[in-house]
């Protein structure tokens, strides 16, 4: 990736409040914003449940229909 390119991505972050950036000299320094990623952290936690227990669903469907097949004479 070009360092216009990472600059730039940079930036987006910076402006969304998930990063802050410090240039001293050439030096950049970037550094995580504590909290910035709580609302996304709590999405997917929220998103996590939600697939652990679609899932949890299909797979006894799906033993149930194994089990139905079986005990069919």
């Amino acid at each position: 990736m070009a360092l216009p390119t990472f600059i730039a991505h940079l930036g987006k972050l910076e402006r969304a409040g998930l990063i802050r950036t410090e240039k001293a000299g050439r030096v950049r320094r970037c550094a995580l914003v504590p909290g910035a990623f709580a609302p996304a952290t709590s999405w997917l936690e929220e998103q996590r449940r939600l697939w652990e227990a679609r899932l949890d669903r299909f797979d006894d469907y799906v033993m149930r229909l194994v089990k139905e097949t079986r005990d069919d004479p």
